[in-house]
């Protein structure tokens, strides 16, 4: 085995960490040092591993509770523990940039944080890696905790009590339609605005494009601030771009990290990425 070799990506978070094989029988504190490594990097790349559904869901269930796709699960009524990002049905065939599919998850090109429109937000999200394109495609990221940090002591009070309404129906009307069923299962929920990790204590401001306003503001007034602090959080020096490998596993830390995705020609290529999620500890309002 190759010792283990953890290298920076970016001055303010992430992590590429080389010599471990996430799906051998990994030990009680191998899993412990993997969480350890998401309180610290926020962002973790397993480069060149042998993914698969089984082995992704049973690292997954390492980690906590898997969390239902909220689609399947709103619009079907179906637990399912994936999601697949890219353009590659189940049988191999691509879709083209106008197939409804395509044009859904171009939502994912505005800046959030996964299932922050939940009740419970994901932990994390883990993103095994298959076909990529040639050129495009890319997701960049951002930490909300280092942004948070950049704020001034009296920013930082101002923010501290504050609710913020996170509603899916809000964003991904932006760009398709959310069918009746899947809007009824996710009804506008309550986060609070600044978030602290349990583990560590360092804190973060929880905002997004899923972030619709704050609770007891108007809708000019809510708006000023949380774009704002989103635009604070992901200026181009506060960016690290990854640019996805085929046997990739990632894992970013959603409490505290946004992301976006980059856009490509999906006439022209094939993008097939498998996603699960850990559900969180809890309501952000009682932890």
């Amino acid at each position: 085995m190759n010792p283990i070799k953890v290298t920076p990506l970016h001055a303010e978070f992430g992590a590429r960490i080389t010599g471990i094989d996430v799906h051998c029988d990994l030990s009680p504190a191998q899993v412990e040092d993997v969480r350890a490594a998401i309180d610290t990097y926020s962002f973790v790349c397993f480069p060149q591993q042998d993914n698969s559904d089984e082995k992704q869901l049973a690292f997954t269930s390492l980690l906590g509770v898997p969390e239902a796709n909220h689609v399947t699960l709103g619009r079907d009524g179906k637990v399912e523990y994936f999601g697949t990002i890219g353009n590659i049905l189940e049988d191999g065939r691509k879709l083209g940039n106008d197939h409804q599919r395509t044009v859904a998850q171009t939502g994912n090109n505005m800046w959030h944080s996964d299932s922050s429109f939940r009740d419970v937000p994901s932990f994390v999200s883990l993103m095994c890696v298959y076909e990529v394109p040639d050129e495009g495609g890319e997701t960049k990221f951002v930490s909300a905790r280092a942004a948070y940090g950049r704020l001034s002591a009296a920013e930082q009070a101002r923010i501290e009590p504050l609710i913020v309404v996170h509603d899916y129906v809000y964003s991904r009307s932006k760009v398709t339609t959310v069918s009746p069923s899947h809007a009824a299962s996710l009804p506008p929920v309550r986060q609070k605005l600044v978030r602290t990790n349990p583990r560590t204590g360092a804190k973060n401001y929880y905002v997004g494009s899923h972030a619709k306003s704050i609770d007891g503001w108007n809708d000019a007034d809510s708006r000023s601030l949380l774009d704002d602090l989103l635009d604070r959080a992901t200026g181009p020096e506060h960016v690290y771009s990854h640019s996805w490998q085929p046997g990739d596993l990632v894992i970013w830390d959603n409490r505290c990290l946004l992301h976006c995705g980059v856009g490509y020609d999906a006439d022209k290529y094939r993008r097939y990425m498998r996603q699960t999620r850990v559900t969180g500890a809890g309501s952000t309002l009682t932890g």
